[in-house]
């Protein structure tokens, strides 16, 4: 064995003696934990997941025994590259995520670093009290991380960066010293001074920088609310309380590791209301902001039209509404009462004409909730631009004094300009601050030569204007650099006099802040290029067919790693383990493709495994605010995983599901009678089925059976029945309903003659040959119809999905494809669109299991519309998956996950519905899972507007 794997081994065994977290050095780890959400790539040595305080200190003592460098990290959000490193990183997400104590009456906390920021904003809300800096990434950022970052977001013109909210710090050294710091009276530091230990070194040290640097940390940082580059040493000067605690914030966690912080809360307005004023441009949006900084706002977010469309673009049915103008600013208020926020609204609004604005106020928090959506996705939108071409970070979030944001923003575009870049321009104007992200060649063989020219250019560019090179997210890799640009020389040797204090083996994340790497080494595109060849099977239209960029289209925002909010990511919420998050796959993928870390190319099993428990539910392509679509990319996989290889049983059995349908369709009785008898365990176990599951029982008639043995109801208006696998050989009372429904409003139903399929099993399964015949035998079906422009009703909105969405991506030579796109509608859409007969709503109350495919691909607002008609009271779940996901729910080995997916909003809601409550679920697989969880009996849209029309089949 080589000594470097010898001394590797020998520090993971040490490891694992010394806590109790785990300690994880396997490829699917490193892979996962190889960058941040940067531009830069870094194989960890090992990941430690420790569980207590006390394994952190002694993962520290035995990383400083063997000389390990060590990297504190949480949800890995950054942008500047600092949460990636060729270290040991303590994760400290799985396990220490508490809020250790709240203290209502002196409004602080304390926390643990891997706490999410929405958790404490969840326990501060019921005290009336929050944690003032909100990033984007609230919904999955730490507080360790935001300390580590200097994180602010979009409210900091009311409540500052994450310095102006933190009290005090308990930290561990490298060498395992513990403390706790803070503001420091002169008297503390005479008697923390006197001791003779690691703390009294450490503060003497701190002291006696402070002392040789007075003036030159007195005058040489620029003024401007949003400085977040280089080190706080300010907060060490006489008159800041020499407070130790809010010096290390921002520190990127190159001194010292964080155990748990004291934190301030601050008042939360009790309502909000939202005044959105409309510019001719970005610039225009700039030059304004210095008449509006007396206003009495909590926000003064700027976004332009990049963002809003490429938004629009993947929600084509739910456009945002804004005042004219190419580039917005939002000024949110508050106040105890609505009339106090909305009278503030409109107090901002009446400025509009007089910075040459137009103007909006939302009170409505949906309405509200929709346009933050805009902004807080800003930085997954950036990524991809109009024209498709990548969009990188890197000159971040650079920042100016407000008053100079126009005359930068002038400047900055001309500096594109001179580059031949683009990108799209958003961020904190209030506070000067702006985000970008910028089409660098990151592919191409002078990407370090055009990023490295760029960054250097921009850097002296916002200097020039007395400006910072970070004004949020740090300097990390991307900046660290360039700092010498920004302060002097002498500022510099006090910058690693300070780190050499806490850290003087510089052990604690090196090469960020103080002696950088360079910030073009390490770029994950140069140093990990594809060995793999990248045109996919799939179309994949999105990515070119290109699976290398497909593998890059996860930037890292991390919105997948959110325990709440949106459906994805059910198995990541299931397991709370990174591989199995869109975002660890992703990157999985494109370690395999680089094939370093993940050496076995398309028979991967470290892939292989994290797919493994992938649901297929589509919800990152929507929910993902760069479209990752992980049900596509695993498709791909597992086709070339598995080509001229034995396939897992369920493959043979679930993923030729229709064939076998269709042979056991005759003998329905006889096959239930065995499927649900004493063979059932031998029948689950051959065909790859999970034990705990029940067979569902075959229907008889069929549902195409029972339709060609009816009379026919003959009308000028025709519309095709689409005939999916589930509502005809499992539940056809669907089938019958919607054809009742169908002819009551005057249409001509008729379905295919053939038996047809789209293909969906064999898809799933990566079985691509047998889907792509299958749907090429439904399509010829339905040439005649479609060339016709008869539209095609699909009741199965997973069958629908696959006909409108993926058929293009299966057959993108066959020009029927589009026509299919545009002939398939949901039965809403078609039904919602009739001229309905005046209905009794029912009094009884529903409950609706959105199917995942219809929300990621067909959109619920049809539905939504029709169901109103339908119930005076209606519920609609839209956290999460039901579980079942076609066969996942049914594979050997996934039940546990299955019923955990279920368990996170289905089944709690399920439990909490009062009696006579309709539960409602178009998803055969959605319905399957409410009958084996619950004593619930759920019903299709078709069905309940049958029963409404007095149409029913019951």
């Amino acid at each position: 064995m080589p000594a470097r794997a010898r001394s590797h081994s020998a520090l993971q065994e040490a490891l694992a003696r010394a806590v109790s977290g785990e300690v994880a050095g396997d490829p699917a780890t490193l892979a996962t934990h190889s960058t941040d959400a940067s531009n830069y790539r870094h194989i960890p040595l090992l990941v430690v997941r420790p569980r207590s305080a006390d394994d952190v200190v002694a993962a520290l003592r035995v990383c400083a025994e063997h000389g390990a460098p060590v990297l504190p990290r949480g949800a890995a959000t950054s942008i500047g590259g600092q949460a990636a490193n060729r270290a040991v990183i303590l994760d400290f997400t799985r396990h220490l995520n508490r809020v250790l104590d709240l203290d209502p009456a002196a409004r602080t906390a304390r926390v643990e670093p891997g706490l999410v920021l929405d958790r404490l904003r969840e326990r501060a809300a019921g005290h009336g009290l929050t944690f003032g800096p909100d990033p984007s990434t609230h919904s999955r950022c730490t507080i360790g991380g935001m300390i580590g970052n200097n994180a602010c977001g979009s409210h900091s013109v009311a409540w500052g960066k994450t310095v102006d909210n933190v009290r005090a710090l308990e930290i561990a050294l490298l060498d395992g010293t513990r403390l706790e710091v803070g503001p420091t009276s002169p008297a503390e530091l005479e008697e923390f001074c006197a001791r003779e230990d690691p703390v009294g070194a450490l503060y003497r040290r701190l002291r006696d920088l402070r002392d040789e640097y007075l003036a030159d940390i007195r005058l040489g940082y620029p003024k401007l609310p949003r400085r977040v580059s280089g080190y706080n040493l300010e907060y060490l000067l006489p008159e800041n309380g020499f407070d130790v605690a809010k010096a290390l914030v921002g520190s990127e966690g190159t001194c010292a590791t964080m155990l748990s912080a004291v934190l301030d809360l601050a008042p939360v307005p009790a309502t909000r209301a939202l005044a959105v004023l409309g510019f001719e441009n970005s610039i225009a949006a700039a030059d304004a902001v210095p008449s509006l900084l007396d206003l009495p706002v909590l926000t003064m977010e700027g976004i332009e039209a990049g963002l809003v469309a490429a938004l629009d673009a993947r929600k084509p049915g739910d456009r945002s509404t804004l005042p004219d103008g190419t580039a917005w600013l939002y000024l949110e208020t508050g106040g105890g009462d609505a009339a106090e926020a909305l009278a503030v609204a409109h107090q901002v609004a009446a400025r509009a004409p007089q910075v040459g604005a137009s103007s909006l106020v939302v009170q409505d928090p949906v309405a509200q909730r929709k346009l933050w959506r805009i902004r807080e996705e800003g930085a997954g939108l950036a990524t991809r631009l109009a024209d498709g071409s990548e969009a990188w970070s890197g000159w971040e979030d650079s920042a100016v004094p407000p008053d100079r944001l126009g005359a930068y923003l002038r400047e900055f575009d001309l500096l594109l300009d001179k580059h031949g870049r683009k990108g799209v321009v958003y961020g904190h104007f209030g506070d000067g601050c702006l985000h970008v992200r910028i089409d660098f060649p990151m592919a191409a063989p002078e990407a370090k030569e055009a990023y490295r020219s760029f960054m250097v250019e921009a850097a002296e560019l916002v200097v020039s204007h007395g400006g910072s090179l970070s004004g949020e997210h740090g300097d990390g890799q991307a900046r660290a650099e360039l700092l010498p640009l920004m302060f002097s020389p002498r500022l510099m040797r006090a910058f690693a006099g300070f780190k050499a204090a806490f850290d003087p083996a510089n052990g604690m994340n090196p090469g960020r802040v103080v002696d950088p790497a360079p910030l073009d080494a390490d770029l994950r595109t140069v140093i990990a290029p594809p060995v793999l060849p990248t045109r996919a099977r799939l179309a994949l239209h999105a990515d070119d067919g290109d699976l290398a960029a497909a593998s890059r289209r996860c930037v890292g925002v991390g919105k997948c790693v959110s325990a709440s909010g949106g459906m994805m990511c059910p198995s990541y919420r299931a397991t709370g383990k990174e591989e199995h998050s869109t975002r660890g796959r992703a990157r999985l993928l494109f370690e395999m493709l680089a094939g370093d870390v993940i050496e076995d190319g398309w028979r991967s099993p470290e892939v292989r495994d994290a797919l493994d428990l992938c649901l297929g539910c589509k919800a990152c392509k929507s929910d993902c605010p760069v479209g990752v679509d992980m049900a596509s990319y695993r498709t791909e996989f597992l086709s070339r995983h598995y080509e001229r290889r034995i396939r897992p049983m369920s493959h043979y059995t679930m993923g030729a599901l229709p064939r076998w349908l269709r042979l056991g369709a005759p003998f329905a009785r006889a096959v239930n009678a065995v499927a649900g008898g004493p063979l059932r365990p031998v029948l689950n176990r051959m065909g790859g089925i999970a034990a705990e599951r029940e067979l569902p029982q075959l229907a008889a008639p069929t549902f195409a059976s029972w339709f060609r043995r009816r009379e026919r109801v003959a009308s000028s208006s025709k519309v095709v029945l689409w005939p999916d696998t589930f509502t005809n050989f499992f539940d056809p009372r669907v089938g019958r309903d919607a054809v009742a429904v169908l002819e009551a409003l005057g249409h001509e139903v008729v379905i295919p003659e053939r038996t047809v399929c789209c293909g969906l099993t064999w898809h799933s399964t990566g079985q691509l040959g047998t889907a792509r015949r299958v749907l090429r035998r439904s399509l010829d079906a339905l040439d005649p119809w479609l060339r016709k422009g008869i539209p095609v009703i699909g009741l199965e909105p997973s069958c629908t999905a696959t006909l409108r969405e993926d058929g293009s991506e299966l057959l993108p030579e066959d020009a029927r494809t589009a026509l299919l796109k545009r002939g398939v509608r949901t039965f809403a859409e078609h039904v919602g669109e009739s001229e309905l007969p005046a209905l009794a709503k029912s009094s009884a109350p529903v409950l609706t299991q959105v199917h995942c495919h219809q929300h990621a691909d067909l959109g619920y607002d049809a539905d939504s519309r029709l169901l109103g008609r339908l119930s005076e009271h209606s519920q609609v779940l839209r956290e999460g998956c039901c579980g079942l996901a076609g066969n996942f729910g049914f594979q050997r080995g996934h039940y546990d996950v299955s019923v955990a997916v279920a368990e996170h909003q289905l089944m709690p809601a399920l439990r909490a519905a009062p009696e006579g409550t309709v539960v409602h679920a178009d998803g055969f697989s959605c319905r399957t899972q409410i009958r084996q969880l619950s004593e619930h009996r759920p019903e299709h849209l078709a069905s309940l507007t049958a029963r409404a029309l007095g149409v029913s089949s019951d």
